[in-house]
Order: structure tokens, then C-alpha cells, then sequence
């Protein structure tokens, strides 16, 4: 029995190992694939391509590292501000514009629910009154 159990141990340790290479071929196909393509190099799009996970790709040291690299090579560098001409000065203005106005209106809503907040606990404040002393309409229990 042990000779049994010591071949299918090594059986699948063997299918594991072929599974894992043919997915670390396969990630790897797929990133050259997505860099011939020109697309950005993500976990999630070599993922796709693959057809394996993404803890796969996470726990593959030498994948992980290749992606993680490739990412941050793609990442586009900060776009210089165009110099301002006409068009852009009016958007600048309007933005600026927009900006204060809805400032000015979160300001006004504010207050303006500050005094209903008011007004509730004054009329609270009113019925709680009325009751204490009795309203004239209302007949006392005996």
C-alpha cells in the first residue's frame, strides 16, 4: 500500500508542478501579448489573457514583480499645463464662478436649516407650553 500512495503523491506533485508551469506560460504569454498590443500591463488584464487568477499572479514572485514593474513604467507622466489662452481663461473664470456660487449655496442651506432646526424646538418648546398650562379649547380630566 505504501508503494501506491507514494506513486500517486508523486502523480499529482508531478500534475501540480505541470499546472503551475503551464500557468506561469501562459502569464507570461499574455503579457507579451498585452505589450505587442500596446494595452497597459495590470493584474486584472493579465488575468484575462491568461485565464488564471489573480492570487496566482500575486503569489508568483517573478510574475508579480514583472507586472508590478511593466505597471509603473506605463503610468503616463504628469501633462503640462497648456499656456492660458482666451478659451481657457473664460473656463477658468466660469469654474471659479460655479465654485462660489455653490459655496454660497451650501451656506444659504445650512442656515436655512439651522432655523428650521430653531423653529422646531421653539414650537416644541410652545406645545409643551400649551399643555403645561392647559389649552382653553381642551377639557380638563377630572
Amino acid at each position: 500500500m505504501t508503494d501506491a500512495r507514494t506513486k500517486r503523491t508523486q502523480t499529482l506533485t508531478a500534475a501540480a508542478k505541470a499546472k503551475s508551469q503551464a500557468k506561469t506560460k501562459s502569464a507570461e504569454n499574455a503579457i507579451r501579448t498585452l505589450v505587442k498590443r500596446g494595452e497597459p500591463i495590470t493584474f486584472q488584464a493579465v488575468q484575462r489573457e491568461a485565464g488564471v487568477s489573480h492570487a496566482f499572479l500575486y503569489n508568483h514572485p517573478d510574475l508579480r514583480g514583472r507586472i508590478e514593474q511593466l505597471r509603473a513604467q506605463a503610468r503616463p507622466l504628469p501633462v503640462p499645463t497648456p499656456p492660458a489662452d482666451e478659451q481657457s481663461a473664460l473656463v477658468l473664470a466660469l469654474t471659479s464662478q460655479i465654485t462660489r456660487l455653490k459655496k454660497q449655496h451650501r451656506e444659504e442651506v445650512q442656515a436655512l436649516r439651522d432655523a428650521l432646526e430653531q423653529a422646531h424646538g421653539e414650537n416644541l418648546d410652545l406645545r409643551r407650553e400649551l399643555a403645561r398650562r392647559g389649552s382653553p379649547g381642551q377639557v380638563q380630566p377630572s
